[in-house]
């Protein structure tokens, strides 16, 4: 599961980079990378832990 989780990340990282290089989609780029962000944040928490 972590492994989708980091994918979907991926894609919408690169999703953001393409949108703020060609300059596409206005604040939708701003809520890609927060939504990003969250992942990233939600995923190292919830991730597996040294026992």
């Amino acid at each position: 599961m972590a492994n989708v989780i980091w994918t979907i990340l991926t894609i919408l990282f690169i999703f953001w980079l393409i949108g703020l290089v060609a300059h596409i989609g206005g604040s939708l780029i701003n809520i890609l990378i927060v939504l990003v962000v969250i992942g990233v944040i939600y995923n190292l928490l919830t991730g597996r832990r040294a026992v």
